[in-house]
C-alpha cells in the first residue's frame, strides 16, 4: 500500500511544482497578478489530487478510496509539516476547507483507479 501511495504522493508534487513553474512564468513575463489566475491554481491542484490518486489506486488495485485518501493525507501532512516547521504557522480554517476538498478529489480518483485497473 506504501508503494502505491509513493507513486500518488510523487505524481502529486510533480504536477504541482509544474504548474507552479509554468504560472511562475506567466505571472512574471505577463500582466496577470496573483489575484487573477487563483482559480486557475486551485483547479489545478483539484487536478493533480484526483490524478495522484487514480495513480496509487491504479497501482494498488483494491481499496481505492484508502489508498487515495492516505495519498492525499501524506502530501496535506508534507505541506503542514514545512508551513508549521518553516513558518510556525497552523492551517487556518480556510486552508482546512481546501485541503478537506483535496482530499475528497483524491478519494474519487482513486476509486475511479481501482475500478479503471480492475476492468481490464
Amino acid at each position: 500500500m506504501l508503494t502505491a501511495m509513493g507513486y500518488g504522493l510523487l505524481s502529486i508534487v510533480i504536477i504541482v511544482f509544474a504548474v507552479s513553474f509554468v504560472l511562475s512564468l506567466i505571472l512574471r513575463f505577463s500582466s496577470l497578478t496573483e489575484d487573477s489566475v487563483g482559480m486557475v491554481v486551485m483547479a489545478a491542484t483539484v487536478l493533480a489530487f484526483f490524478m495522484g490518486g487514480f495513480i496509487s489506486g491504479g497501482k494498488k488495485g483494491e481499496k481505492g478510496w484508502m489508498v487515495g485518501g492516505g495519498t492525499a493525507l501524506l502530501y496535506i501532512l508534507l505541506v503542514f509539516l514545512i508551513q508549521f516547521l518553516g513558518y510556525r504557522m497552523t492551517f487556518n480554517a480556510q486552508q482546512i476547507m481546501y485541503h478537506g476538498g483535496y482530499l475528497l478529489s483524491a478519494i474519487l480518483g482513486g476509486i475511479i483507479g481501482v475500478n479503471l485497473r480492475s476492468s481490464r
